[in-house]
């Protein structure tokens, strides 16, 4: 596998059999008015899905936007866009790195087998061989008069009430995103990042407690993977992906970094809840894996390492990605024969702290990565020391397991190489 675009308008394909998957990460080009970079990045999307040898329908986007104002006029593009398959949408107040009002992530999907359907607003379910993908978004806690505390615990219980219309509970989740502001402030003498991980820790035990959600399998900690991550606004957004299945050759594995402590084991130094997540969670279908990898900083054991320094912050994170990657630390958890690496990361989030770290933070993960799909927006990171998080998602082969199955399932047919190909301006 390899992924090679040069152009600020990124996107890389990733045939998985007969099923086609579709990452974009597209910044206009142009630093005029919002509606005009809104139509600009319309237009590029059209233009790009069109060009596929397959229809393909996007299922999950999230906008970083510089102003909380360019939300609407975005809405109303994204509106005429797509007119009723409005995919679910998240708006996140993280500006563009280069200065322009809006960058757009999207996923798209296509292929022979693959069924979209738009059950409720900002819910999508993507349905193909025996899979049932659900995604969701738009969950907008507003700043209000509430707590840290009040507007994750509200955020999560939308989620789940989501998830109960469409037959899935939290236990079916894969991947969180969640998004704070003033993730660093203080409300009288705690954190509100702390508060976001006391919330969460509680619906969780909650879904515990309800028999819908088990934290604990085969020896392993099982919490979806996750970034949590700052905004300029003080409220309190969350997407989530959830999985659905009854095939036996499908399994969800946690990964966790050997050289980091697992966000659930940090001391109460931290927090007086833990962060509940994994570093990374596996998605293993037939002879092929997903990586979803979290959030990922500076972070060695649990300290922050590199203070002041964001290149080399931006090179710590990408050997931290790297280890949980490797062939080895899939081995270490219970996946002998899985293998990936750098080079099969579909596409990069990159979160920044300072507007002058930019160029250095980019340098490294060009530096490393080549010209990856990618999106750079500036956001506060729940350390005050942490200067960058990077987060991706990984397409990969199951190595010596190809051909066979994972955990003793049956073989599902027709499940073939998994190839990545990448186009850049059209």
């Amino acid at each position: 596998m390899s992924i090679g675009v040069a152009s600020d308008f990124s996107h890389s394909r990733v045939d998985l059999g007969n099923v086609h998957r579709l990452a974009l990460m597209l910044t206009p080009t142009s630093v005029g008015g919002v509606r005009e970079q809104a139509g600009q990045m319309a237009e590029k999307l059209r233009v790009i899905l069109n060009g596929q040898p397959w229809p393909m329908t996007v299922s999950l986007q999230t906008l970083f936007l510089r102003r909380a104002e360019d939300v609407e006029p975005c809405r109303l593009a994204l509106s005429e866009f797509y007119g009723n398959r409005m995919p679910v949408t998240n708006y996140v107040l993280q500006p563009p790195c280069e200065g322009q009002s809006l960058a757009l992530e999207a996923w798209a999907i296509g292929g022979e087998g693959v069924k979209v359907e738009h059950p409720y607003p900002d819910v999508v379910t993507v349905n193909y061989d025996g899979l049932n993908w659900i995604y969701l978004g738009g969950i907008a806690v507003p700043e209000g008069e509430a707590t840290a505390y009040e507007q994750t615990r509200a955020g999560f219980r939308e989620l789940v009430r989501r998830l109960d219309l469409v037959g899935a509970t939290m236990g079916d989740v894969v991947r969180t995103w969640l998004h704070q502001g003033g993730i660093t402030e203080f409300e009288g003498t705690t954190e509100r990042y702390r508060e976001l991980n006391r919330a969460r820790s509680d619906v969780f035990d909650e879904e515990q407690a309800r028999g819908t959600m088990v934290v604990r399998r085969e020896d392993a900690d099982y919490y979806p993977a996750s970034t949590g991550i700052g905004t300029l606004c003080r409220g309190f957004t969350v997407g989530a992906m959830a999985l659905k299945t009854v095939r036996r050759d499908v399994s969800l594995r946690p990964l966790e970094n050997p050289q980091q402590t697992s966000s659930f084991q940090y001391s109460a130094n931290y927090s007086a809840k833990s962060p509940k997540f994994s570093r990374a969670m596996a998605v293993l279908v037939g002879d092929y894996v997903t990586t979803w990898i979290s959030g990922t900083a500076s972070i060695v054991r649990s300290e922050s390492v590199f203070l002041g320094d964001a290149a080399a912050q931006t090179r710590q994170s990408l050997d931290n990605i790297e280890r949980l990657l490797a062939p080895e630390n899939f081995a270490r958890q219970g996946m002998a024969g899985v293998e990936a690496s750098l080079r099969d990361l579909a596409k990069i989030r990159v979160y920044v702290k300072r507007p002058e770290d930019y160029d250095a933070c980019r340098a490294v993960c060009e530096e490393r990565l080549g010209a990856i799909p990618a999106v750079y927006a500036l956001a506060d990171v729940c350390r005050p020391e942490l200067l960058v998080e990077v987060e991706g998602v990984a397409f990969s082969r199951c190595g010596s397991r190809a051909g066979t199955t994972p955990y003793g399932g049956e073989a599902t047919k027709g499940v073939q190489a998994v190839s990545v190909s990448a186009g850049g301006n059209s």
